[in-house]
């Protein structure tokens, strides 16, 4: 979303006329949830989704007319017979799209203050006063990635995809190079569980611990089991997985806190290379971030399996 605010100031300052549309209002089954956004430039291109479809082309063909002769304005799909047959998406709800209209660098100012406060790691908001719309924007969620191996290579791609920060740590110079991970904002090298240790984690962390040992992975456990990370996740196999569990709990730590530790580490969907491995372990954080269970998940699984 911040690169959406930030392309949007980038064109208002070449001086040229951009469109936002955001979903602020979304009843029933819609293809988009509310805050969903999309830019349309004026030479018609887009950038971002409201889901696609009609309700896609006719916000686009609406939009560019109201560029040349109107303003904003509120537009509402009702997503039926005549919103959604053509494209099989006929939910039965109802979408509302706010269009604004910017062409002046004040309005540019406000998105380039916005997007800089949220990627200083504070906390911004986005208002259509007129729409009764209040969003709050917070930073992107951290990923830290112990270990630069293949595993750590192939979750930083994936992740870079999904909107977060990403910070790599490795204890071999070599492995955290820019080359190796270009969409890191972070590459430390050091002790991994020292560095670990000194890492701001808060509800917004997400931890995967890829190192090359169990021996690595169990410090580097340790150091963050008591943290408030909201995923933290180990590879290994079960038997691994159970070693270093049992040797950390030996240590004093609480078997209730062990459990949430993901290990192994990813969802069960039958990965086998390096890249399904990262998938599994991106999908795992997905559910973890949106807040789905991953235990229905892993039951699924189970059960395709002795069906």
């Amino acid at each position: 979303m911040l690169e959406l605010f930030e392309d949007i100031a980038t064109r208002l300052e070449a001086g040229e006329t951009v469109a936002l549309c955001t979903v602020v209002g979304a009843r029933g089954s819609t293809p988009q949830n509310i805050g969903a956004k999309m830019i349309v430039c004026h030479n018609g291109r887009t950038i971002g989704t409201l889901g696609g479809g009609c309700v896609e082309a006719e916000t686009r063909k609406t939009t560019l007319e109201a560029m040349t002769a109107g303003g904003d304005q509120t537009l509402t799909f009702k997503l039926n017979h005549d919103h959604g047959w053509d494209d099989g998406m006929i939910c039965g709800g109802q979408l509302d799209v706010h269009v604004q209209i910017f062409r002046d660098r004040h309005a540019a100012a406000r998105f380039r203050a916005l997007a800089a406060e949220v990627r200083s790691g504070g906390r911004a908001f986005f208002e259509i006063p007129e729409a009764g719309f209040r969003e709050e924007i917070a930073p992107p969620p951290t990923l830290i990635i112990a270990g630069g191996g293949h595993v750590a290579k192939a979750l930083a791609t994936v992740a870079a995809n999904l909107d977060f920060r990403i910070t790599v740590i490795d204890d071999r110079g070599d492995f955290v190079s820019a080359e190796r991970f270009p969409a890191a904002s972070s590459r430390i090298v050091g002790p991994i569980d020292l560095e670990l240790s000194k890492q701001p984690i808060d509800d917004r962390t997400f931890i995967v611990i890829v190192t090359r040992g169990h021996k690595h992975d169990e410090q580097a456990l340790a150091a963050v089991v008591r943290s408030p990370a909201r995923y933290i996740g180990m590879i290994g196999s079960r038997k691994k997985v159970q070693t270093v569990l049992e040797s950390i709990e030996r240590r004093g730590v609480p078997r209730e806190m062990l459990a949430r530790v993901h290990a192994p580490i990813g969802l069960d969907i039958g990965a086998f290379t390096v890249e399904e491995i990262a998938v599994s372990i991106a999908a795992e954080m997905i559910a973890v971030r949106r807040g789905t269970s991953t235990d229905a998940v892993r039951a699924m699984r189970v059960a395709s399996k002795e069906s």
